[in-house]
């Protein structure tokens, strides 16, 4: 049989293109490794979400008085925690395959190789099995970023160093925890395992927090976790690591940080090596897959999406490209545009940010005008976040006076971000947004409250 579209790999890019491809008619295979859902649905987005949900709910037991409400014995359970964690990510597991199922797309769960081009089509091993598509999407994936710091293979060996994949799934919190990296992988384990009863500590080489995000957003994420008893050594370079501690070099001095346990989270990069992209002379940047604005490759009827291309290494990126290279596929016209992708870190306040933030637009010439709010000007946030607070930050282009940037932190702000991207994504003028009626009382209208100070 000659399939007319072979997948590689199962993560969101692969299932979701794979079920798009499938109802709309095409025959498909989709060849996975490991789990349908790929890194996203089993060690990364969904477990992680399910292990910070219980550390909220946790938080709100513990300081619950301030609420009018008693909870006495309180406690966390990780064993039970990673339990739950468990079964979530079975149930999602098995959802993804009932909809392969039900879109007629046949699973392979095989390691794949590309074997070249024949005149019938790409062929690709799939375990011992070898098949043919008349088109090819590559949706391999990413894998951690591991440099070779001293140690860092004999941790790992030996189980005291892990990455996302490892520390998700083990049932003890370490009295010391030391994470590698200020990204948002390592700040929500950060965030979780100080909740669960670790002292943490946290090493990153930048002189901030969370990367790319706006750097005002950054330094106030930085003092609410500081104020919860995490500790960083920010603007360190680690080198070296062994059983009981972390040794990194700042301003010229090399200090130790205890450590039972070491999570590696570095950050991330294109899954492709030995998938056999050379049979077919895929042009590779830095490791990861070149595609142009409908996903496609360099070579005619080759297609990638996801976290192989290394642009945007999200999930709900990854659902998007896919969406466009099937799209094209079919004979649709549709590009990927990446102006307006949201980003959250979902620990306790949230992160959540769209579009440009001041650092950017200032680097690419933007002339832009920023306005700010406190998260307490929304009456919905005072009632449900007693003594917090929170920022609301928007950026407008002046030439064209319309949404660039938006940038909040405050619990809900995940919620939120997704209307944000629209305001984007759609183009509309502060003038234009003024017009819209958001619901109240809710936590969303400080975008409202916001541009209204434009």
């Amino acid at each position: 049989m000659i399939y007319d579209l072979i997948v590689i790999g199962g993560g969101p890019a692969g299932y979701l293109a794979a079920e798009r491809a499938g109802h709309a008619g095409l025959s498909v295979a989709l060849i996975e490794k490991r789990s349908l859902g790929g890194v996203c649905l089993n060690e990364g987005c969904i477990p992680s979400k399910a292990l910070l949900n219980s550390a909220k709910l946790y938080e709100h037991a513990i300081h619950s008085e301030k609420y009018g409400v008693t909870v006495t014995g309180a406690k966390l359970d990780h064993a039970k925690v990673v339990e739950r964690k468990a079964k979530v990510v079975k149930t999602l597991v098995g959802g993804v395959g009932m909809k392969m199922k039900a879109n007629k797309v046949t699973v392979f769960m095989a390691e794949a190789s590309i074997q070249g081009k024949t005149a019938e089509g790409f062929a690709v091993k799939a375990g011992d099995e070898v098949l043919t598509g008349a088109r090819l999407l590559i949706c391999s994936g990413s894998v951690p970023s591991l440099p070779p710091i001293p140690g860092s293979k004999e941790g790992l060996e030996a189980g005291y160093v892990m990455t996302n994949r490892e520390i998700l799934d083990m049932t003890t919190v370490p009295e010391n925890l030391c994470i590698i990296g200020g990204g948002v992988i390592g700040l929500e384990m950060a965030s979780y395992f100080n909740t669960a009863g670790s002292h943490v500590t946290v090493v990153e080489m930048l002189d901030h927090i969370a990367g790319p995000t706006d750097a005002e957003i950054s330094a106030l994420l930085l003092k609410e976790y500081q104020k919860k008893g995490i500790d960083f050594r920010l603007g360190a370079k680690v080198v070296g690591m062994e059983k009981g501690a972390v040794s990194y070099e700042k301003d010229g001095k090399t200090e130790k940080v205890p450590a039972d346990v070491i999570l590696m989270s570095i950050g991330r990069r294109a899954n492709t090596a030995g998938l056999g992209l050379e049979t077919l002379g895929v042009e590779l940047n830095r490791g990861a897959i070149v595609t142009d604005e409908r996903g496609q490759t360099n070579v005619a009827g080759v297609w990638a999406a996801g976290d192989v291309n290394g642009k945007s290494m999200l999930a709900h990126t990854a659902y998007r490209e896919a969406e466009v290279a099937v799209n094209n596929i079919l004979g649709k016209r549709d590009v990927m545009r990446y102006n307006a992708i949201p980003s959250v870190i979902y620990t306790n306040p949230e992160v959540a940010c769209v579009g440009m933030s001041e650092e950017a637009a200032k680097a690419a010439g933007v002339d832009y005008v920023c306005k700010k709010l406190s998260m307490r000007y929304s009456g919905r946030f005072v009632a449900e976040n007693e003594g917090g607070d929170g920022l609301c930050k928007i950026l407008v282009d002046k030439k064209y006076n319309k949404v660039i940037g938006v940038h909040l932190i405050g619990n809900s702000s995940s919620e939120i971000i997704w209307g944000a991207a629209a305001l984007i994504e759609t183009e509309l003028r502060v003038e234009d947004i003024r017009e819209l009626v958001f619901p109240h009382p809710t936590v969303s209208e400080i975008i409202r409250e916001t541009i209204f100070e434009f």
